[in-house]
Formats: C-alpha cells, structure tokens, sequence
C-alpha cells in the first residue's frame, strides 16, 4: 500500500511539473486572482459610493462575462478553474506539498480537497453560462443557493448537526487563514524569482493583507450557517455576497465593507502575481 502511494505521488508530481499542468495551474492562481479582485471592486462600489451590487464569486464571473471580450473571458476562466481545482485534487490525494498524514495534515489536505471541488462546481456554472446550457447567475446568487441547499438539509433530522458540523468546519477554515495571513503563513508551494526584495516585501503585504481579510468572509459564512443550524432557519445562511451586505449594515458599515474589499482586492492581485511571477517547488 505504501509502494502504491509513494508511486502515485511520484507519478503526481511528475504531472504537476509538466509545462501543460503547471501552465494550467498558473492560469488557476490568474483565475482565481480575477473572480476575488472582481468581487472586492464590485463590493468596493457599493461601500464607497453606494451604487452597483454586491456579488459572490459566480457573480463576478458574469460580471467580467459582460465586458467586451466576454466570451474568449469565459473560456479562459473555464480553463483556468479547471487547472486549479486538479491542483487541489493533486495537493489533496498525493501531498505533494508534503503535509504528512497526522491530524493537521490531513486537515490541511482536506482543505485542498474541498477547494478542489467548490472550483470544480464553479467550472461547471462556468461551462454552463458559456453554452447557454444553464441561466446565467446572477449578483447575489450565492445566498440564495446556500439557503435552499440548508433548507433541503435541515428538513432531515440530522440536518442540524450536519450544519453545524460544516459552519464549524468553515469557521476553523476562515480562522485559520486569518493567522496564516498575519503570521504570512501561506502558499507554501512557491518560490519567489524574478522579483527584488522590495517588490517580494509588498507582495508578502498584499498576501498577508488579503489572506485575513478572505479567512474573515470565510468565517462569517460558517457563523450565519451556524446561526442556521441553531434556529432551524435556513434564512439565516448567507454566500460570500450575504456576508459582505451584513456588514455594510453594521456600525461604521461601508468603512468594514470597504476594508474588506481592498483586503479582496489585494487577495487577487496576490493570486494573480503568485501564477506569473512565482514558481512552484520542485
């Protein structure tokens, strides 16, 4: 069993290293940078000047859908979250990043494996709006899935727990980003080159910066499906728009809204720069 894993590793990180699946992968990081850092300007409107929506991470894709180069937009968006949701599969299955297997790596694996599946359903809602197969989503739209989908759950009797147990997990998950983003613990995987160390210093700043201010969202979310599983009301559940209008409505709301924004922002140009400026270990 050990001789099969460590094959499949080796055969992993072979695959991640060929110049198609680390091109794949870049574009993932590109991707990934577009859809937060079209979320925190959209959310960044809203708190400034109080126009425009707020929007989730399917809606900023419709978003950028609607610029002149929409479709060719779409097709490498599609491309890029497919790349990075196998890099997630990749991280998760074969640790390539060498997290080990006791309880905090497989906690940080898991990670890796429910990231590669939220980008594989985001890919699919992608597919689907470049076809003309599904609607296209609308701002907002993720508050209203997660709802029905806690509506559907709560209606078992172990749908509560099952909630619960995913808003703690969520929760943890958020938390956990926050100190990685104050202590800059993250994204292990790469190795800067081709940058000076004034411009490594200020992309440290803006991981740092929007690292915390995504593992915030992030934990807002669990706390409303928290709040969901503790009522028994699935209106209580809110997507990343959900949580970010709650705070425009919070004392001194548009300055949280706005913070937060550029903390997404500054959490895309990070993702954005990490796949055409810095290289994956070896």
């Amino acid at each position: 069993m050990r001789s099969v894993n460590v094959m499949g590793q080796q055969v992993a990180r072979q695959a991640t290293t060929s110049p198609l699946a680390e091109n794949m992968m870049r574009l993932g990081f590109i991707v990934r940078g577009l859809v937060y850092g079209t979320i925190g300007v959209l959310a960044l409107q809203v708190a400034v000047g109080g126009r425009g929506t707020v929007a989730d991470s399917q809606g900023a894709i419709v978003t950028m859908s609607k610029t002149p180069f929409g479709s060719f937009l779409l097709v490498i968006i599609l491309i890029g979250l497919v790349g990075y949701s196998l890099w997630g599969v990749v991280r998760a299955l074969f640790d390539v990043l060498h997290k080990g297997s006791d309880m905090k790596g497989l906690a940080a694996r898991a990670g890796y494996a429910i990231s590669a599946v939220s980008y594989g359903f985001l890919a699919l809602a992608t597919f689907g709006l470049l076809t003309g197969a599904a609607s296209a989503a609308s701002n907002g739209s993720q508050t209203t899935q997660t709802q029905q989908t806690t509506a559907s759950i709560l209606s078992y009797s172990w749908g509560p727990w099952a909630i619960g147990l995913v808003a703690l997990l969520m929760m943890g998950g958020g938390l956990v980003q926050v100190v990685q983003g104050l202590r800059a613990d993250f994204d292990q995987q790469f190795q800067p080159y081709a940058l000076d160390e004034n411009q490594r210093k200020w992309l440290e700043r803006l991981g740092r910066f929007g690292t915390a201010a995504r593992g915030l969202v992030f934990t807002g979310v669990g706390l409303f499906l928290l709040l969901a599983a503790l009522y028994h009301d699935p209106k209580e559940a809110r997507g990343i728009d959900g949580v970010l209008t709650s705070l425009l409505h919070q004392p001194y709301g548009p300055w949280l809204m706005g913070i937060v924004a550029l903390g997404l922002v500054a959490f895309g140009i990070y993702s954005a720069a990490s796949g055409i400026w810095l290289r994956f270990k070896r």
